[in-house]
C-alpha cells in the first residue's frame, strides 16, 4: 500500500543525504516542478525557482540548485498529510554563491501524487522577494 507521507520523509531523507538518484526514483516521468501560471521569482529569473518538466527536468533544478545555493540550516518542521497532497513546512538558510548574499524563510513544499504513489508535481510557497534579492 503506498503511503504519500512515507515518501515525502524518503524524499528529505534523501536530499539531506544528497541522493538525488533516490528522490527521483519517487517522482512521475513526467512531474511538473515549480509550474506556475504566475510567479514572481521565475519572472525575474531566479534560476533555482524555473518551472522544470520530467526527471531530467529536475534533475537540472538539482545541479542548478547544487551549485548555486550553499545551504547553512533545512529543517522539517511539519509535514500535513491531505492523501494525494503532502505539505511540508520547513525552515531554510542558505547562501547564494554568484552574489554573497543569503535569506532565511520559513516556506512551504506541496507535493501532489498520482494513484501510483509517485509525485506528479512540487510548488514551493516562499516568499519570493527574498529570493530575487537574494539573487541580484
Amino acid at each position: 500500500m503506498k503511503n504519500n507521507l512515507t515518501t515525502v520523509q524518503q524524499i528529505y531523507s534523501c536530499f539531506g543525504q544528497g541522493d538525488i538518484p533516490g528522490i527521483l526514483e519517487k517522482l512521475d516521468d513526467n512531474v511538473q516542478w515549480e509550474g506556475w501560471a504566475d510567479n514572481s521569482a521565475q519572472k525575474a529569473g531566479v534560476s533555482w525557482m524555473q518551472h522544470r518538466i520530467g526527471k531530467e527536468g529536475v534533475m537540472a533544478f538539482f545541479q542548478t540548485f547544487g551549485t548555486e545555493i550553499k545551504i547553512k540550516d533545512f529543517q522539517v518542521l511539519s509535514l500535513m498529510d491531505g492523501g494525494n497532497q503532502i505539505a511540508a513546512e520547513f525552515y531554510i538558510e542558505a547562501d547564494v554563491v554568484a552574489t554573497g548574499k543569503s535569506y532565511h524563510d520559513e516556506e512551504m513544499h506541496l507535493w501532489t501524487f498520482n494513484d501510483a504513489g509517485k509525485v506528479i508535481r512540487l510548488r514551493h510557497y516562499l516568499d519570493t522577494q527574498k529570493h530575487i534579492m537574494a539573487s541580484r
